[in-house]
């Protein structure tokens, strides 16, 4: 345990989780200058939906692919290397000249920023049962904080620079990142799986058989960030149209409430290290359907607008914490591919939600886009309380 505490000091911890805000930023650069993009290449809103749909979908086979790694090799060596891909990954988007160029590049950055589901399980084994909750917390809020501020940087400067300045900027970020962790993060003495690569890969349904708590956490976590994913796609359009007038700037500004979640994740953490998880995920549930009923009912309001932000984005925290916690709790040796499982769902519903979203905007406006996450909302307290409502023993 002494071990364990000297390689998670409080500076590593937030060295880690500053990785994970950093890199998992390249993901939602795109969302808040969508009309810009869009008027840039000449398309329409229908097909600038694409773009979160396939930085989505990258990430999720990432997960499928790359995160298992993190049970076969050098996790250090994984991190550091990955960092650096995904830098190169958004040059990718800078350089591209037409907007299928600028798709696949969208593709690549997803699938190139699976940095934090790598960095996570490697927290939670270092961290060990006792402050893994706590842990889990401080390297989500991270995690949240970087999703939520990128909107916010690319918003902001998208506002009086070329939106492709944005795809410049960022790498450079990374790079300064990458060498900090060459630099500071210790080298990786952790044992690693006797499994093959192909053979790890295998391994995954069974986990998903053999394991109903992982299966509960994915689907929940399928449909709470597919809500949060719907409601961040679409924000941009609600504001630009005649309810407020705003622009990328303002979008940006709005991300800043939702920073509400990532403050509240250390807090969600050391909860989940002293109650069920279950129920904080339930307490979550019940704060995203309240943000909606808002926004179906009020959305044109400014304070019911920020309120809502603010109860959405920490709704979604209490379930990611908590859910996350649930998985790593499941077994140190199937860390990295417990966490691909459900990471794989989560990023999988947010990529569903944000189509959703853009396409019940572009058919029926707010009412469709508020209506459909309600839907989301539904089908997860089925699952919850009906299929998989815990056995009376």
């Amino acid at each position: 345990m002494e071990e364990r505490s000297s390689k998670l000091s409080r500076s590593f911890i937030l060295l880690l989780a500053i990785t994970c805000g950093v890199v998992v930023a390249n993901m939602y650069y795109a969302q808040p200058i969508e009309t810009q993009i869009a008027k840039s290449f000449h398309v329409s809103i229908r097909a600038v939906g694409v773009i979160p749909m396939m930085t989505q979908i990258g990430y999720a086979l990432g997960l499928v692919f790359i995160v298992p790694l993190g049970d076969l090799m050098n996790k250090r060596k994984l991190i550091i290397t990955m960092s650096a891909l995904s830098a190169c990954s958004l040059l990718l988007a800078f350089f591209a000249s037409g907007f299928h160029l600028f798709i696949g590049a969208s593709f690549l950055i997803g699938l190139l920023s699976v940095v934090p589901q790598i960095i996570i399980p490697y927290g939670a084994v270092l961290a060990g049962p006792k402050i893994r909750g706590q842990v889990m917390g401080t390297l989500l809020s991270g995690l949240l904080t970087g999703i939520l501020l990128s909107r916010t940087f690319s918003g902001i400067l998208a506002s009086f620079l070329p939106w492709k300045a944005i795809y410049l900027i960022a790498p450079v970020l990374i790079f300064i990142l990458t060498a900090v962790l060459i630099f500071k993060m210790p080298e990786d003495e952790s044992r690693s799986s006797t499994l093959s690569y192909w053979e790890t890969l295998k391994s995954i349904p069974s986990l998903i058989k053999q394991q109903a708590v992982l299966r509960e956490a994915a689907v929940s976590g399928f449909f709470m960030f597919g809500t949060f994913s719907l409601f961040w796609a679409t924000l941009i359009f609600y504001i630009s149209s005649p309810v407020y007038h705003w622009g990328t700037f303002e979008a940006g500004v709005l991300a800043i409430f939702g920073l509400a979640g990532a403050l509240a994740a250390p807090m969600i953490g050391r909860f989940s290290d002293r109650y069920s998880q279950r129920t904080i995920v339930l307490m979550g549930l019940l704060m995203q359907t309240t943000s909606f009923i808002f926004l179906r009912f009020g959305g044109g309001h400014l304070l019911i607008l920020v309120l809502s932000i603010i109860l959405l984005d920490v709704g979604n925290q209490f379930g990611q914490v908590a859910n996350q916690t649930r998985v790593q709790n499941l077994g140190v040796t199937v860390s990295n591919r417990n966490n691909t499982v459900f990471m794989f769902s989560y990023f999988i519903g947010g990529a569903f939600g944000s189509f959703v979203g853009t396409q019940m905007w572009d058919q029926f406006g707010w009412s469709g886009v508020t209506l459909a996450a309600l839907l989301f909302q539904l089908l997860a307290f089925l699952c919850h309380f009906l299929l998989f409502r815990p056995k009376k023993v």
